[in-house]
């Protein structure tokens, strides 16, 4: 049997550039962020937010990531600065959990089309699962607490001690270390994700996923917390079609489980946070996730939806769409295809000293 290799690589390779370009005007889009949050907000500050094993810092970072419209991609590079800033690591698994899971666009969408009940148990758990995040990494971390030295401001080479710079020049400088320090180390494991999910993909076809979520009778809350944990899925994106399944019969604790576990993780973000912060960093995080999403879901069906009976309002719906329509920011192809080159660019660079050292010892060093 002739397995059409070239083929297959083919279609991994466009299904994970697919999936960057969904990505990647919300990457670089961080990676500027991160620069402008590390040059412009003092470490001092940070550290009396942040920089602490408090429950009032845990709240700060869970609010503070619900009210950014960003994907669990983007949110990478801005967790990672607030990390490597100085903030503790409790704080940031919040900020990185609640960003993706909860923003003004998924809350209307899901009012509008989940209907007000599973809306407003997607809201709670939006707030509270980071919450549970953010404990579980406080009172289990160990040396990754936080990062040793980062509470001392990082002195940039173009930046002279005792000199009274400029807003223009920490804009540069930040802009620098973001995409050149931060950018670079997200991008190489943002890549890698990107290629096993193209590679997932392409074994498991998105039909069959589909086929499998749509019929309630195969569906298990577990093997949706763990689908949801390694898809790429926005959560803005997915809730029109969590709807149509729940429309269609799907039990609602479904749609529940998948928008936690499926927004909040994805194999690039898992990557990134296991490479940059650590092993056990990445146990908490999932096993909190997962854990969470299946609980949740499990509640909803036994419990606090036990006789739900799907209604579908179109004018609300309607009304519900249009207003986070006005909230959605759609990048124009052009960008996103700029935006992607960067990030593909950036995660070369990553490697390039590799890359160099492999033609310097076959002797025909570029």
């Amino acid at each position: 049997m002739n397995f059409p290799v070239l083929e297959f690589l083919q279609k991994v390779l466009l299904t994970s550039f697919d999936i960057l370009n969904g990505a990647s005007v919300w990457l670089v889009a961080s990676f500027v962020l991160a620069g402008a949050l590390h040059n412009l907000v003092s470490p001092d500050k940070l550290q009396r937010m942040l920089g602490n094993r408090k429950i009032s810092s845990l709240v700060k970072a869970t609010v503070s990531g619900m009210l950014l419209p960003i994907c669990s991609c983007g949110v990478i590079p801005l967790g990672l600065s607030l990390y490597y800033s100085g903030a503790y690591l409790g704080p940031t698994l919040a900020f990185m959990t609640a960003t993706p899971i909860i923003n003004p666009a998924a809350v209307l969408l899901a009012y509008g089309l989940l209907g007000p009940q599973i809306a407003t148990i997607y809201l709670v758990s939006g707030f509270l699962v980071p919450l549970l995040a953010g404990v579980a990494g406080n009172a289990f971390a160990g040396r990754e607490i936080h990062l040793p030295g980062a509470e001392e401001p990082v002195k940039l080479v173009e930046l002279e001690a005792g000199e009274n710079v400029s807003l223009a020049k920490k804009l540069q400088t930040g802009l620098y270390w973001g995409f050149m320090d931060m950018g670079v180390m997200v991008s190489k494991y943002v890549c890698i994700g990107m290629l096993l999910a193209g590679l997932i993909i392409a074994l498991v076809p998105a039909a069959y996923i589909q086929q499998y979520l749509g019929n309630p009778g195969m569906i298990s809350l577990g093997g949706i917390a763990l689908l949801g944990a390694v898809m790429y899925v926005c959560a803005v994106g997915h809730i029109p079609f969590i709807a149509a399944l729940v429309a269609g019969g799907a039990a609602p604790g479904l749609a529940i489980t998948f928008l936690l576990a499926g927004v909040a993780t994805n194999l690039p973000e898992l990557i990134s946070i296991y490479k940059l912060i650590g092993r056990r960093t990445i146990l908490i995080y999932s096993s909190v996730l997962i854990g969470s999403a299946f609980a949740i879901g499990y509640l909803t069906n036994r419990m606090l939806m036990p006789g739900f009976v799907p209604f579908f309002d179109l004018d609300r719906s309607r009304q519900a769409v249009g207003v986070a329509g006005s909230l959605i920011f759609a990048a124009p192809e052009p960008l996103r295809y700029l935006c992607a080159a960067v990030v593909l660019g950036l995660g070369f660079y990553s490697i390039w000293p590799k890359v160099k050292r492999f033609f310097i010892k076959l002797g025909t060093a570029p």
